[in-house]
């Protein structure tokens, strides 16, 4: 048992439900659905709709939403998609000319956050969407006190803002970022909401689904997509009425594996949550364990793994409808034994490793040469809810509004997770029509044989699965308490082509937090890697939330990170 650090946050305890999310106001109105009677599912849907209000500059409301379920009926884990494809009008190698993914509207995708929010809430939820929504609609319409991180955030980007007249009207009034203190309303984006809530009042006379499917109707066959379109088809976009209307989000069986006495899930290779699976499998638990927590043995290890675990996701992950992904192989002990091997205990690996033998790609993904920096990928938030009868919900909701225009008079960006994919023809992750981009957003949940349950996840790009890695293992390892292990110092590889467009690429790349390479820093320079030292707490290393359930004793706790404006909930 490893001695619990002083902590810069309290962990949260709850007697009936505990919500933990990646914004204060959104974990808000997760509680007051709580406690209004609304389960895990209705709670989380209503946090990551206000999400997409509260940090509108990267969760939009018509993104992507992966999002993992455990019932506690059943203790079936099941994922819904919340990831849309690429418009019919795209073809294959359109862009392998230029060899890059253009910003703007060139890189949308069939917007898939509302679809996978609707299919939550008629499958597995119990509310409205008026009732799930409404403290969304009221955050956007009313407003809420600019916080200083989002403020922050948008005036990075400020002149990716500025680029389109839409943009700027939201997120530079004034010609400059909103001030913290100030009242920042989105009144188009609260319209939009309000409208989808009278178009279910219109229709549901009384039966839910039918309301739900009201909602879907107005927002992929109605005035919203019809108003979307035809900004696309007078903006040379790719977007029509087929490709909404034909859009629907897979709910499937999520990808397990044991980790111990515990069942780790996330969703299928579409995003890159096998891939923290994988290196799990990597991690012999008695030897790693042995080297201690945040050693430059345990540090170094680590690292060298998550290089063969994404050195894999180059070459072998993609949109399973198009790519046969071998997530099976990937995961098994046997090959994880394998390529635990390669590790070298006194040396790093200088660049990405190659990859595996594991089935034989489907197709060659390409080299690339090393990048001057590190890509600026940014977006993704995250949220985790347990309720009182031990149903959890895990969603990473995203989408920024910064390299995509706004859609004038609905105050929404549409997904631009095309930048997800690869110009080159020969990558897994290549553009073809119907087909989707390999999706860094990857919510996960833990699950015991006594009836325990985690929901965790974090923002962070490449980061995200490095984070949980490090959060998990904290936790099933060194018996950390969720809190102290959400604030432990991290690190990050960077030794691998960049999940976003240009995929920038650090070969041996290793960013640690101060704390950690104040201790550890020259010992893992000496190894070989290319280290950068992080100031404590950065929020490029993530926000991980995370809500749990004791299933013997009924304990519930949450733990929210410091490093960004997250915050958790119990009752």
């Amino acid at each position: 048992m490893t001695a619990t650090p002083a902590l810069s946050r309290p962990q949260i305890e709850g007697k009936r439900h505990v919500v933990s999310c990646g914004n204060f106001l959104a974990a808000r109105v997760a509680d007051a659905i709580l406690a209004a009677g609304g389960n895990a599912v209705d709670a989380g849907v209503a946090a990551g709709i206000a999400l997409g209000v509260v940090e509108s500059e990267m969760v939009g409301f018509a993104g992507v939403a992966p999002i993992v379920v455990r019932m506690a009926a059943t203790g079936d884990v099941i994922t819904i998609a919340g990831l849309g494809w690429w418009p019919k009008l795209a073809t294959e190698g359109m862009y392998a000319d230029t060899g890059a993914i253009p910003d703007g509207l060139g890189r949308t995708v069939v917007p898939a956050a509302p679809d996978a929010w609707l299919t939550a809430l008629e499958n597995y939820g119990t509310m409205s969407f008026a009732e799930v929504a409404a403290g969304a609609e009221d955050l956007a319409t009313n407003g809420f006190t600019m916080y200083p991180f989002m403020s922050e955030i948008i005036g990075m980007f400020a002149a990716d803002h500025a680029r389109w007249e839409s943009n700027a009207a939201i997120y530079l009034p004034g010609g400059k970022p909103p001030e913290p203190g100030s009242l920042f309303v989105q009144s188009d984006l609260g319209a939009t909401i309000r409208y989808l809530i009278d178009q279910e009042k219109a229709h549901a006379k009384g039966d839910r689904r039918r309301g739900l499917q009201a909602v879907r109707d107005a927002f992929y066959r109605g005035d919203i997509a019809r108003t979307i379109v035809a900004y696309h088809e007078a903006n040379g976009g790719l977007l029509r009425m087929d490709d909404l209307a034909g859009y629907s989000s897979e709910i499937e069986r999520a990808v397990s594996r044991k980790f111990g006495n515990a069942d780790v899930h996330s969703c299928a290779p579409w995003c890159q949550g096998p891939a923290l699976l994988q290196m799990l499998a990597m991690v012999d638990r008695h030897a790693v364990a042995a080297m201690g927590h945040n050693s430059a043995d345990y540090v170094h290890h680590l690292a060298e793994i998550i290089k063969l675990a994404f050195a894999d996701r180059h070459a072998f992950f993609g949109d399973p409808r198009f790519v046969d992904v071998p997530v099976e192989r990937l995961i098994s002990d046997a090959y994880a034994a394998e390529r635990r091997q390669m590790i070298d205990r006194a040396r790093a690996a200088p660049e990405m490793p190659a990859p595996g033998p594991a089935l034989g790609p489907a197709l060659q993904a390409p080299v690339l040469e090393p990048s001057a920096a590190a890509g600026r990928s940014l977006d993704t938030s995250y949220v985790a809810v347990v309720d009182q009868w031990g149903n959890a919900f895990s969603a990473t909701p995203s989408d920024i509004s910064n390299d995509t225009p706004v859609i004038p008079g609905l105050g929404i960006a549409v997904s631009s997770r095309g930048s997800q994919s690869w110009a080159s023809a020969s990558h897994p992750c290549s553009i073809a029509p119907g087909k989707r981009p390999r999706l860094t957003p990857s919510p996960a949940l833990v699950s015991y044989a006594d009836g325990s349950v985690m929901a965790f996840g974090t923002p962070g790009g490449d980061v995200q699965l490095q984070s949980l890695l490090q959060v998990f293992l904290a936790i099933e390892l060194f018996g950390m308490e969720p809190q102290a292990a959400v604030e432990a110092p991290r690190f990050a590889s960077y030794s691998f082509p960049d999940s976003f467009e240009p995929h920038n690429y650090l070969p041996g790349r290793l960013a640690i937090e101060k704390r950690l390479a104040d201790r550890v820093g020259e010992d893992l320079a000496a190894r070989g890697h290319d280290i950068q030292t992080w100031p404590d707490y950065p929020w490029r290393a993530g926000a991980v939330c995370i809500a749990r359930r004791d299933g013997k004793s009924g304990r519930l706790t949450a733990a929210a990170d410091p490093r960004r404006p997250a915050y958790a909930i119990g009752w």
